[in-house]
């Protein structure tokens, strides 16, 4: 399972090279199956990468590069709608549970970039994702690039109050 992507181009999903119709359905019941079980893998990766990217750059910038990793999952997630509609109408937990996992990735960041100095204190990543979702909700043509202008500046707003920055 762990070659299976989104195929933004057509709202469907792109199989594991050399897997059959047959292979899959042996492994998932439904098609909807299918689709939690590729976003939650895609989920599980986004969210793994809070760790490296503070390996690799300071609080603030790992923050910032993360956000416009979730702008990013948030234009994936755009051009899977149609298979992603065909779950919500199950009563798989699996957005309520992702949010969750990416609320936990931003507080771990939000918690290194305040104790850095950084970050200002006193946001959660609950209340960051809600207005990361706010940013990219928006309906219009080049509406990624507008996202990722935005975040630029929430990110800006984030760093304003924080201890280094006063």
């Amino acid at each position: 399972m762990s070659g299976a992507r989104w195929n933004t181009g057509d709202g469907g999903v792109r199989a594991p090279p050399l897997s059959g119709v047959g292979t899959l359905y042996r492994h998932f019941e439904t098609r909807e199956a299918l689709v939690a079980e590729v976003y939650r893998q895609e989920v599980a990766e986004l969210c793994a990468a809070p760790a490296r990217l503070l390996a690799r750059y300071t609080p603030d910038e790992a923050l910032r590069r993360f956000l416009l990793l979730l702008v990013e999952h948030s234009a994936v997630g755009k051009g899977m709608a149609e298979a992603l509609e065909s779950i919500m109408a199950t009563d798989s937990p699996i957005f309520d549970d992702a949010r969750a996992e990416m609320a936990r990735a931003l507080d771990e960041l939000l918690s290194a970039g305040v104790a850095a100095g950084a970050i200002r204190s006193g946001i959660s990543g609950r209340v960051l994702l809600r207005a990361l979702g706010g940013i990219c909700g928006m309906r219009a043509k080049g509406w990624e690039d507008d996202a990722v202008r935005i975040t630029e500046i929430f990110h800006d707003g984030l760093r304003y109050g924080a201890a280094s920055h006063s």
